[in-house]
């Protein structure tokens, strides 16, 4: 049984880690364009601490991790970090490792990871569009994400899941399309409901395209069967026309998963947040850098999990966005 667990019974296997808070994007709903305020390079996490941090939460029962920015593929020690995180044995056995991307440089990337051990990808790609991706990310970028896509469809970093924000006009009119793409590139789409997590602190309820209206806009083309045994999965599966294929939303706004969560988050420079919307965090790098024991890391991360709230209260009258934005918490 894992140490990790809260007190509502909430069993925790999964650690997010963010490895930088830039990127290469500039994604309207995660960072303005200009003045972002960066991590200081001195206080972001060396490859070994990441790996005692890992090591120390293994033990205690995480048995996936999951690598995020910001843009991993910025980090300059990525392919170090993924091997010694997947070199770590829990009581389960090895730990599953993979990583949320842009895509950008993963044509180049992709040999040094699968060498690594690093298990699969989740790539993000809100739209298909040249003209609206420009506007989503402030970049002309749309050419290298589908070649980083076809990059991770030719490898064998499986399954391949691909990630869309979806935008009250802006992209809520392609989710056929992008699920179509996903099916030629032999990838799972995901569609995220728009959550309040922008570094410019500007979500508006009304941008956000509810759960119920995107399976809508999807059953007007495809024959949808929910997917049992979901778990702690933050999406909700659905077969699509009898399957094998299928296609996933995270309705974390408009159905919650809070009551089977099973993550934890590990911030670029080393602050412990047990929910993705928490406004406290704890301490970890401090006591790294301090000399502390493994004993004391582990009793950071079980005081994370006991502090862990019964679920994130967007909805709550009081509920307060979380001063980082995505960026620099990690997906």
């Amino acid at each position: 049984m894992s140490g990790l667990v809260d007190s509502f019974g909430r069993v925790h296997r999964d650690l997010r880690i963010s490895l930088t808070d830039k990127c290469s994007l500039r994604c309207t709903y995660c960072m303005p364009e200009e003045g972002v305020p960066w991590i200081p390079k001195q206080s972001v996490l060396t490859a070994e601490e990441i790996e005692r941090v890992v090591r120390v939460a293994a033990a205690e029962g995480i048995e996936s991790v999951r690598l995020t920015g910001g843009e991993p593929l910025i980090s300059p020690n990525l392919i170090e970090i993924v091997r010694r995180i997947t070199s770590i044995r829990g009581p389960s056995g090895p730990l599953e490792v993979s990583m949320t991307t842009n895509g950008i440089r993963l044509p180049e990337f992709i040999p040094g990871l699968e060498e690594a051990g690093l298990s699969r990808l989740n790539v993000s790609i809100d739209t298909l569009d040249p003209d609206r991706f420009f506007e989503l990310t402030r970049r002309d970028r749309l050419i290298d994400v589908l070649a980083g896509i076809e990059a991770a469809r030719r490898s064998t970093l499986k399954p391949l899941k691909l990630n869309a924000v979806v935008i009250r006009g802006v992209n809520d009119d392609e989710v056929v399309d992008l699920v179509e793409f996903a099916l030629e590139h032999e990838a799972e789409m995901r569609f995220i409901e728009h959550m309040p997590l922008d570094a410019g602190h500007t979500w508006v309820r009304g941008e956000m395209v509810p759960r119920d209206e995107i399976l809508a806009a999807l059953r007007k083309r495809f024959d949808l069967e929910p997917v049992p045994g979901r778990g702690g999965a933050p999406a909700e599966s659905f077969a699509i026309d009898g399957g094998p294929a299928r296609v996933g939303v995270i309705a974390s706004v408009t159905a919650p998963f809070c009551a089977n969560c099973d993550r934890l988050r590990l911030t670029a420079d080393g602050q412990l947040r047990n929910c993705l919307f928490a406004r406290d965090e704890l301490d970890i790098r401090s006591a790294l850098r301090d000399g502390a024991s493994d004993q004391a890391i582990r009793d950071i991360l079980r005081a994370g999990v006991a502090g862990k709230r019964a679920g994130h209260g967007i909805d709550s009258p009081d509920f307060v966005q979380p001063d980082r934005g995505m960026n620099a918490i990690g997906g």
